[in-house]
């Protein structure tokens, strides 16, 4: 789909207004994070992390912790919160 829309102004840059199916069908709402990519031809927005997919991480909390016992935890290098870092 092609929709024709127009640059304008705005402050000290230039600006795209994504309005209606422009907005509409790749999901974007207030807020929305995107990937911009720039070449000479113009721009391609996306959605940062689509919709309803969940951002896949290198490692599980499981493989994270796997290993993790008191002293390789450094457990006993926990800090010891002031009453300040407490809200007191």
């Amino acid at each position: 789909m092609k929709i024709e829309s127009e640059i304008k102004k705005w402050g000290n840059s230039l600006a795209l207004r994504v309005t209606g199916v422009m907005a509409e069908l790749p999901n974007f709402r207030d807020g929305t994070k995107v990937v911009v990519e720039v070449s000479e031809e113009g721009i391609i927005v996306k959605p940062a992390h689509p919709p309803g997919k969940r951002l896949r991480l290198p490692y599980s909390e499981e493989e994270l912790l796997a290993d993790l016992d008191p002293d390789t935890a450094h457990a006993d290098e926990l800090a010891t919160p002031v009453a300040t870092e407490m809200g007191e």
